[in-house]
């Protein structure tokens, strides 16, 4: 049967998409894999509102990073690893819409009217220090949770899409503080702590995803959430005992004076 498909121009994976009412297995994908059904599967998880931004057909730590964050929304065990249980998953995803399952991010005002973009920062603020004083917390977690549900974009910077650097220097800006644009800079702020029952509300967590070190950034909310640009879902609140997050996490900064 296999050989039958081959000769005819369509892979296992075509013949899921295409509705066949045969029952073919679907191949496992994992870092490393390349190919026809690599693209198809980098295809969907782009069309269903998971971020790929290199739809090439090679299997790299983006496309695995994508497919780990699809397990972790579709309560599959999280593995990275393209299995029968996640090729049917996707075969039902459907994309985000608003009005539905997510619902539309509250407006706020620009710096500049009739603009989403911050065009005055100030001064950047300095590393290794405490930024933030303890009466502007509220405030600030305030501006970051009236973005919840907007979608996420890589190198996304105003309320239309955010990417998580992006989200919070928007955020912090909107407080009038000036923060570094990429996840690794502003991992350089505040002051390390040792443990998350170290952290405050206003305080930062980071993780690493697709990258060595700081690639992955949020606000920490208290009792274990934070808040973050996820490249699944756009800004939304998750745990740091998530199973797709606990073993990702970096480490917290703390930058509440």
């Amino acid at each position: 049967m296999n050989t039958r498909l081959k000769k005819i121009g369509i892979s296992v994976v075509t013949a899921m998409w295409i509705g066949s009412t045969a029952v073919f297995a679907s191949p496992t994908l994992q870092t490393g894999s390349h190919g026809h059904d690599v693209l198809l599967l980098q295809k969907k998880l782009q069309a269903v509102g998971y971020t790929i931004s290199s739809v090439d057909g090679i299997y790299g730590l983006e496309t695995e990073r994508a497919v780990a964050e699809f397990q972790r929304d579709n309560k599959i065990k999280i593995t990275g690893i393209v299995n029968n249980a996640t090729w049917r998953a996707l075969k039902k995803a459907k994309k985000v819409e608003w009005g539905s399952n997510v619902p539309k991010p509250a407006t706020q005002p620009a710096t500049k009217p009739g603009s989403d973009v911050l065009t005055s920062r100030g001064p950047l603020a300095p590393n290794n220090q405490p930024i933030l004083a303890q009466n502007k917390v509220n405030a600030l977690l305030k501006t970051a949770r009236s973005y919840i549900g907007v979608p996420y974009q890589f190198g996304g910077a105003t309320p239309k899409a955010f990417d998580c650097s992006g989200y919070l220097q928007y955020v912090f800006a909107k407080n009038g503080i000036n923060i570094p644009r990429t996840a690794d800079e502003q991992y350089k702020l505040g002051l390390r702590t040792k443990n998350s029952r170290q952290l405050v509300p206003g305080d930062l967590v980071f993780f690493t995803t697709y990258e060595a070190g700081a690639s992955h950034c949020g606000i920490y909310l208290g009792n274990d959430e934070f808040i973050h640009a996820s490249s699944s879902k756009g800004v939304r609140v998750d745990t740091l005992n998530d199973s797709y997050w606990a073993p990702r996490y970096l480490g917290g900064k703390h930058i509440v004076k």
